[in-house]
């Protein structure tokens, strides 16, 4: 997994990478439930429509075959109008979302908080996790911790051998449980909590350990039981462990198949509703993608959900998306009511791609006016 995350793979090697996380690490179920809801097909579907990005202009066989991508669906209205396979990939096939995971992982703590395992996001994490008590994270709230404005040190350079995010990956790889934890106790703090916004995968398995340490399940089990077997997904999904047996990796190494990512994304657009009980607290999806203010400056980062500007820099549409390195995506517009999965197997972690993901995103709510 070094190489993968150098971005040190050829093609096909990093394709079939992707598609078979199992092999890499230890890994839990996310169960799916009894039933499958098929999706809707729209009468009317996308086949082809322009792509501004730069100074040049695009077409959807750009986007597709430039950026390496092997899942595209676009949901509109809840109704599929685009869905596409390429690499070798087809409905059946389970896609390593990376950092996409962060998003779930956040999600989960809106969860918790609805079904009264934590009280809210302004707790502080030594609340949950007494381990952190005389750390650099004595004193972080949850709020601060999913915003990544924790102030604890972290370099997460995928590239560099001696990042911390390199370091993590070389703890994951060791199948030590409690290993990832222990290290992120030692980090040193670098700015006043809350005060500075530093993208850290590691401030993630601390979610997860909150979630877990609160809820008393695994986060498999919490998202299979509450949200995943409630969608009609129609495969199960598996997560990435620290250990068997052990913690999940929140902050990355959720695989699941194109379209079920897409009904994860549909109930985000629903508001966090499922078949009309309340799963997520009132107010929790728009305040989770929402843009906020973090040392004077306008910083476009929620809940470890990236903030996505339309074409005109507006944020009036409430957008917001899940990223993984490498090019995974669900994008979630609630205004527009329109959903985009993306799934990729780009050359390098960040930056390989030949057009901007947004500017395919605000292309496409174009396509659909």
């Amino acid at each position: 997994m070094v190489d993968t995350y150098a971005g040190k793979l050829m093609p096909g090697q990093q394709v079939q990478t992707f598609r078979n996380t199992d092999v890499a690490f230890s890994t839990r179920r996310i169960a799916r439930g009894a039933d499958v809801r098929p999706l809707q097909y729209a009468d009317l579907r996308l086949v082809d429509y322009p792509i501004p990005s730069g100074d040049k202009t695009y077409d959807l066989y750009d986007y597709v075959s430039r950026n390496r991508i092997g899942g595209l669906l676009v949901m509109h209205g809840g109704a599929l109008v685009l869905e596409q396979y390429e690499l070798g990939l087809d409905p059946s096939t389970r896609w390593l979302s990376m950092s996409m995971a962060k998003s779930v992982s956040t999600t989960l703590v809106g969860l918790a908080i609805q079904d009264g395992f934590i009280e809210s996001v302004d707790d502080l994490l030594t609340r949950y996790l007494p381990k952190l008590v005389g750390s650099a994270y004595d004193g972080v709230t949850i709020r601060e911790l999913m915003q990544m404005t924790s102030g604890v040190h972290w370099d997460d350079t995928h590239t560099e051998p001696k990042s911390e995010r390199r370091r993590m990956l070389e703890l994951q790889i060791g199948q030590q449980p409690g290993a990832i934890m222990d290290y992120m106790a030692e980090l040193p703090r670098s700015a006043d909590p809350g005060s500075l916004w530093n993208y850290s995968t590691g401030e993630t398995h601390v979610v997860g350990a909150i979630v877990h340490a609160a809820t008393g399940q695994w986060l498999s089990d919490y998202l299979s039981a509450r949200i995943w077997s409630r969608l009609g997904m129609e495969s199960d999904a598996t997560w990435w462990l620290e250990a068997p047996g052990g913690l999940e990796v929140a902050g990355s190494g959720i695989a699941a198949t194109l379209r079920d990512y897409g009904r994860f994304a549909a109930f985000l657009l629903a508001d966090g509703v499922i078949d009309g009980e309340r799963v997520l607290p009132e107010g929790w999806v728009s305040e989770a993608g929402a843009p906020r203010e973090v040392g004077g400056r306008q910083l476009n980062y929620g809940y470890m959900w990236w903030a996505v500007p339309g074409s005109d820099g507006s944020m009036a549409d409430g957008a917001f998306s899940a990223r993984g390195i490498f090019g995974q995506f669900m994008y979630i517009n609630p205004a527009r009511q329109v959903a985009i999965v993306v799934l990729s197997s780009r050359s390098k972690p960040k930056g390989a791609e030949a057009i901007i993901d947004n500017d395919f995103f605000n292309a496409t709510l174009d396509a659909l006016r």
